[in-house]
């Protein structure tokens, strides 16, 4: 299994309970993938470098987890096509 950490902007746009939902998505499909969480970091609301649809804010999260090497791609699908999330990322750690 191979480490990962993947960083997810939420909109601030969205309701405290729908922030969190969305949150809660998208560490399901981390462990319907066979993902494995070890820690979420919520960072709170923090000012975008730049504007993205119109908004300046953003909820900034970041998971770590480890997972099989196919997994990275098939969160990474799904993650793409949710409403509230704004941008996201996935890094391999080093080992």
């Amino acid at each position: 299994m191979n480490k990962y950490e993947l960083t997810v902007v939420v909109s601030a746009n969205v309701e405290d309970e729908v922030r969190v939902n969305t949150v809660e998505q998208v560490k399901e499909l981390v462990a319907r993938f066979g993902g494995v969480i070890s820690n979420v970091e919520d960072c709170g609301k923090k000012r975008l470098a730049y504007e993205i649809q119109h908004m300046k804010d953003g909820f900034y999260y970041f998971i770590k987890f480890d997972a099989d090497a196919a997994a990275p791609a098939e969160i990474e699908s799904r993650i793409r096509i949710m409403d509230n999330v704004i941008r996201f990322l996935i890094v391999k750690e080093e080992a």
